[in-house]
């Protein structure tokens, strides 16, 4: 891996990571497209990619601290009687919401690594994100305008769920979460937040389950300092593209996914046409 490569696939990561067009699709689709030599089985590989989905979580930690803190908080019985209920409510919701992703994720590991090698794929599951996107946005108009706080355990459950698709490349978890939300009738900006929040955990439980391989591993000399600089770059892109769609989402609320989708839908055909012609 080249250090133009590390840079570019770091500045991907930290953009799609949380907008709605899957960061695994692009981290498929892209290197093959560009024939880039990227090996994923290599030594240098997976502290690279350990320590790009450690910069995006700090990114969403230091975004959304005073959530985080409120919630500490909240689970350590710090401060008045309402915030404390408020903050372990939502603390839970946060757990519900994760739970069958861990559950799948862990059950199915090994046949997602499988996808990893599936351009093709990847591409077809970018266009079917674009359909998935319209689909909510199309049905959400039918809906009402919840907040995050009227979330109760059943809203969580079903956002969780829709959180599972993530697994297959080409699939957003921003994207499918926003989605679950919208389906429950809650608002743009609400669902957004709610899936950044749950991203956090979900982030870092891949980035231990993944760290724990490097023990013993003989990674070769320069990885890390290549893999931290792209770290810290995928957290400062991460960080802006937070900034950036929590206020998108704000000021948009009756079309926000459709640009996305419709990128998913061009990007996705133009890449299945590329990989199979070209």
């Amino acid at each position: 891996m080249t250090p133009f490569e590390a840079f570019a696939i770091a500045v991907l990561q930290g953009t799609t990571e949380l907008f709605p067009v899957s960061s695994l699709g692009h981290a498929v689709v892209v290197p093959a497209v560009l024939h880039w030599s990227l090996d994923q089985k290599s030594a240098a590989f997976l502290p690279f990619i350990v320590l790009l989905h450690t910069g995006t979580a700090t990114a969403l930690l230091a975004f959304f601290w005073r959530d985080w803190w409120a919630l500490a908080c909240g689970v350590l019985g710090i401060g008045d009687d309402d915030a404390v209920n408020a903050a372990r409510r939502r603390f839970v919701l946060i757990v519900i919401a994760t739970i069958p992703a861990v559950i799948l994720g862990f059950t199915l590991q090994n046949f997602v690594r499988s996808l990893f090698a599936t351009p093709m794929l990847a591409a077809g599951m970018l266009v079917l994100n674009g359909f998935m996107l319209l689909f909510g946005e199309r049905l959400r108009r039918r809906s009402g305008d919840r907040t995050l706080s009227s979330l109760n355990g059943w809203d969580a459950l079903a956002i969780g769920c829709w959180q599972c698709l993530a697994l297959i490349p080409g699939l957003s978890r921003a994207g499918a979460t926003m989605v679950g939300g919208l389906l429950r009738g809650v608002n743009h900006s609400d669902s957004a937040h709610f899936s950044f929040l749950i991203a956090t955990p979900i982030i870092i439980g891949a980035t231990v389950l993944e760290a724990r391989h490097l023990l013993g591993t003989a990674v070769p000399p320069g990885t890390f300092g290549l893999a931290a600089a792209a770290a810290v770059v995928a957290g400062i892109v991460a960080y802006a593209t937070t900034w950036f769609l929590m206020r998108y989402f704000r000021n948009h609320d009756d079309w926000a996914l459709n640009p996305f989708a419709y990128y998913c839908i061009v990007v996705g055909a133009g890449a299945l046409a590329w990989l199979k012609f070209a």
